[in-house]
């Protein structure tokens, strides 16, 4: 099953996307949030499109914003990819790497971005993100991880370099937590219709490729994942787990860091596909 929100930023309403239409959700709740995530959501769906109760609507030149609502945490995994952390000239790590991402980093999959006042190396990062749908606090396994998994998302794990690494203090957020630098979906696809495993991961700048990788190449896999940061913290349900980036950024010296007229398209098969324009800071502007 697929979940997502259109609409004008910040009045977003909830679908349903079953056969390639789109289903109003507001019958059965509100919004895509914690309390839906963690009530059963697919049957309580399956059981209002059975009875007739959730009208069609049209998508149409209708703005896509996140599949979730605002949530608690938006919590990373840094240097999952053995060979994106060589390229940012870090050994493997042997355990998790964590940082934080602030919630109002979470934007729709095609909203513009804004470079932050004073970026000279804004970076790319397609990440495939984990929605937490049941309360997770000190798992005994990782065999127990996926009973709190309410499904998958698209992600784009923005970065500004400089304020990452030069300016961090030893910590990352600084560079991560500009507004809108985690776009986020197109849709939020049910477990049950997914598999995280070895799934394609494919990033574009001005129409040229940049990464191309599998998750079957991640260091700790997601129920690894979720198990170990329940031994830290406790994850609610709508948060949202990034679980790190394959090679093909910036940061490699490569290609060049974002600057305002540039594109990007990130996309996870399966997971739907994102665009963003990137734009500069007002004050920067002509």
């Amino acid at each position: 099953m697929k979940f997502a929100r259109i609409g004008a930023r910040g009045s977003e309403i909830p679908v349903v996307i079953d056969d390639d239409a789109l289903f109003d959700l507001r019958p059965v709740t509100a919004d895509i949030d914690g309390a839906f995530l963690c009530a059963d959501p697919v049957r309580r769906v399956h059981e209002a499109i059975a009875a007739g109760r959730l009208r069609t609507i049209s998508g149409t030149r209708q703005r896509v914003g996140a599949p979730i609502a605002r949530p608690s945490a938006v919590v990373c995994i840094g240097m999952n990819y053995a060979a994106h952390a060589a390229e940012s000239g870090s050994e493997p790590p042997a355990a998790p790497i964590i940082f934080l991402k602030t919630p109002n980093t979470v934007a729709g999959p095609d909203d513009t971005v804004t470079i932050p006042r004073g970026s000279t190396r804004t970076d790319w990062e397609v990440e495939l993100g984990v929605v937490i749908g049941r309360q997770a606090s000190y798992l005994t396994s990782p065999a127990d991880a996926a009973g709190h998994i309410a499904g998958y998302v698209l992600t784009n794990d923005l970065s500004e370099r400089a304020f990452q690494l030069e300016v961090s203090g030893g910590q990352w957020s600084k560079g991560k937590c500009a507004p809108g630098f985690t776009p986020t979906g197109p849709w939020l696809v049910t477990p049950d219709e997914f598999d995280a495993t070895d799934v394609r991961l494919r990033s574009r700048v001005n129409s040229k490729a940049r990464q191309d990788s599998s998750t079957a190449d991640m260091i700790f896999g997601v129920d690894e994942i979720i198990h170990h940061l329940s031994q830290y913290l406790t994850l609610e349900p709508g948060d949202l787990i990034l679980t790190g980036t394959p090679e093909g950024v910036a940061l490699s010296g490569r290609f060049p860091y974002l600057a305002p007229g540039d594109v990007v398209e990130v996309e996870i098969d399966g997971l739907g596909r994102q665009r963003q324009q990137y734009i500069a800071w007002a004050g920067d502007r002509d």
